[in-house]
């Protein structure tokens, strides 16, 4: 029985601090030709703070850059921590590379540690920050909007993300908690990218968020939009994951 305990924790703690890279093709009605392929990788909860540091995010940044991506999406939850404190920690971010764009919603915990602070430093080291506001990018003649809402710790708001937006043939969405996703759908998004929820991080714990989050983990249909929600980059609280591995999401849209 030890034997097992002592396996199980091994297990848990490797599957903490190794994030695997999960490959997602999201198909979408009517993609322009251009848009095939197009490719997004989310980074969520990387929780950088007391025992995660500058190393582990060095090489989350690395496994992203090596995808390729057109967008960088990251879904909040950067820290635990305040700006001044984990700067250095968390600088290698500023090295995220994406064709296209890099974009960033607070999650929970940014609001624990001065959210404004943290929407400096992001902005600092080149991603932009999504606030209820959208921002559009284009390959070739496809056109893609990127909108953002803040945690549900704040007014958040997917319709208000979209005030004023052009047209464009797919809609995306990130928002930290999956729950908003009901409005999103409402909102006419195509694609919502979140995380918060871990995957539950450890069994039995998975159970539990089970009976709070409607979506706790991967791809989910929600009438006529997706919605995939990542497990976590990092981890919070114990480095411990069992059956709810860490994850870097790369996000390929094809034709439906």
């Amino acid at each position: 029985m030890l034997g097992i305990a002592a396996a199980l924790t091994v297990i848990g703690v490797l599957g903490a601090r190794r994030p695997h890279v999960v490959r997602v093709s999201v198909p979408i009605a009517d993609l322009p030709p251009d848009l095939e392929g197009f490719r997004i990788v989310q980074l969520s909860d990387l929780h950088i703070g007391p025992t995660l540091k500058r190393r582990f995010v060095e090489r989350v940044v690395t496994t992203a850059n090596a995808l390729d991506p057109d967008v960088v999406a990251f879904t909040g939850d950067v820290a635990d921590g305040f700006v001044p404190d984990l700067r250095d920690e968390v600088a290698p971010l500023g090295r995220l590379a994406a064709r296209l764009g890099k974009f960033y919603v607070t999650g929970n915990h940014e609001y624990y540690w001065d959210a404004a602070g943290w929407g400096r430093e992001v902005e600092r080291l080149g991603l932009s920050v999504l606030q209820n506001s959208h921002q559009m990018v284009r390959r070739g003649n496809g056109r893609l909007l990127f909108a953002g809402v803040p945690d549900l710790s704040v007014p958040s708001d997917p319709a208000a993300a979209l005030r004023g937006a052009p047209a464009s043939d797919v809609r995306v969405l990130l928002a930290h908690q999956p729950r908003s996703a009901f409005a999103a759908r409402d909102a006419g998004f195509d694609l919502q990218l979140s995380g918060h929820t871990h995957g539950g991080q450890y069994f039995p714990f998975n159970l539990l968020v089970r009976l709070f989050q409607p979506f706790v983990a991967g791809l989910h249909r929600l009438e006529a939009m997706w919605l995939y929600v990542s497990r976590g980059t990092g981890y919070w609280g114990p480095p411990l994951r069992l059956l709810a591995p860490a994850e870097i999401t790369l996000i390929e849209l094809t034709a439906a």
